[in-house]
């Protein structure tokens, strides 16, 4: 059965977050939607990967990653001091004390990027907008 426009939404929506949590369960989803077909099969699949990547901890690494592919939406519009700013977060990142999310966020924003202001991984119930110092 053709795969529907909800589920490319939500597959849109968790991609980030998922690639934040577990490269390993972010490729094997992506492979599910690869084909454009969906079925129970591949929802139980779907649902099996997004409760282990979302069961774990994001390492600096993970988060990291995601967070330079959400960057790429910017790195061509982002002003110097925007591109300076990025360049210190990368040296300055910690998984404890992250900055560089709300920074990613008020970018989103700024810059109107429709994809990431849907996205989960900037924009939850648990998210907070304003960058912390």
């Amino acid at each position: 059965m053709k795969m529907t426009k909800e589920k490319q939404k939500e597959w849109a929506q968790l991609k980030y977050l998922i690639m934040s949590r577990s490269q390993e369960d972010y490729l094997e989803i992506r492979k599910l939607f690869r084909d454009n077909t969906w079925d129970e099969a591949k929802e139980l699949e779907f649902q099996k990967y997004l409760q282990h990547a979302l069961a774990k901890n994001p390492t600096k690494g993970s988060l990291l990653n995601a967070y330079q592919h959400v960057w790429g939406y910017f790195k061509k519009i982002a002003t110097e001091a925007e591109k300076e700013r990025y360049c210190q977060l990368l040296e300055e990142f910690s998984v404890e004390k992250d900055v560089f999310l709300p920074f990613l966020q008020i970018l989103a924003q700024k810059y109107d990027v429709t994809y990431l202001l849907e996205s989960k991984l900037l924009f939850d119930d648990n998210t907070n907008i304003k960058e912390r110092e």
